[in-house]
């Protein structure tokens, strides 16, 4: 049963919203919060609660939120259980933006008024790292360090319906397709959004049970996630690879945020494929 009263802080980070929800909320057994999220998977609690902030009225069909757990150990400030609207993610890289953010807001980590602080946090998918940048007594500017990516296979090719296309696969915390929105002929634009969207959760789910989406050593990672969309802009100053993205994740849930998980994935791939340099600027847009 769910408590009479659920305090919970939201914040956005490029546009995706992030709920923040206190720990002790609903009881989660488990030693790490790898194991916290598996058994979260099947708890009713769990279940319960992640509906009951993430569906509407207090919600929308692309609410996302996490849930403040313990850490594996002392080397970690909390861990945190990712949500959305179908379920509990491994990775989210807007959602530990938003967490580095709220820790320095609500005093969990001392920061000074000018420099940066860490603020170190596990996730299923392992340990990340939210660097908050401080300036005049506020938070300006916040990036984090991912868990390691890769990629996992280029030039997969799959039969969908609108006809074979070829998608790369990349780890990121969470196992994610890319596709050129080249072949498609669509424009990653927010007035075409429901054709990317369909798309993306149709190559998601063809990629899902297959191979590409099997982790090498943590079944509890296995799955494909989501389908990252994207388009090449012409690099500005300073810039070696410019791109705009929309990924369609979970069961056909649209990132309004360029999605954190989904650029470290992205960013394994372009340098699998030779895109992109140790030492050169890869920048990445949101749909919005």
């Amino acid at each position: 049963m769910l408590p009479p009263l659920i305090a919970v802080t939201d914040y956005h980070t490029g546009g995706e919203p992030f709920r923040i929800v206190p720990a002790g909320t609903v009881p989660l057994p488990g030693d790490t919060v790898a194991e916290r999220r598996a058994r979260a998977v099947g708890d009713t609690a769990a279940d319960e609660l992640r509906r009951f902030l993430c569906f509407e009225p207090r919600g929308h069909a692309d609410m996302y939120g996490g849930l403040i757990t313990a850490p594996d150990d002392d080397g970690a400030a909390f861990g945190v259980l990712f949500w959305h609207k179908d379920g509990f993610s491994t990775a989210c890289g807007h959602g530990t933006i938003a967490l580095g953010a709220w820790a320095v807001d609500a005093g969990v980590i001392a920061a000074p008024d000018d420099g940066t602080v860490d603020v170190v946090i596990d996730v299923p998918s392992g340990r990340v790292t939210a660097r908050v940048h401080r300036g005049d007594g506020r938070t300006v500017g916040v990036d984090f360090l991912s868990v390691p990516s890769y990629c996992v296979a280029r030039d997969v090719e799959v039969e969908t319906s609108s006809g074979p296309l070829r998608v790369d696969v990349g780890y990121g915390g969470a196992f994610y397709a890319h596709l050129d929105a080249a072949q498609l002929g669509i424009p990653v634009r927010p007035d075409r959004i429901e054709s990317l969207r369909a798309l993306g959760r149709e190559v998601k789910w063809l990629l899902d049970s297959t191979p590409y989406a099997r982790h090498p050593f943590d079944s509890r990672l296995d799955g494909m996630y989501g389908t990252v969309v994207y388009e090449s802009v012409p690099p500005g100053p300073g810039e070696s690879v410019h791109q705009r993205n929309v990924t369609i994740f979970a069961d056909g849930e649209v990132d309004r945020s360029p999605c954190g998980s989904g650029t470290a994935s992205r960013t394994a791939v372009l340098s699998a494929r030779g895109q992109l340099a140790d030492d050169e600027l890869f920048v990445n847009d949101s749909i919005i």
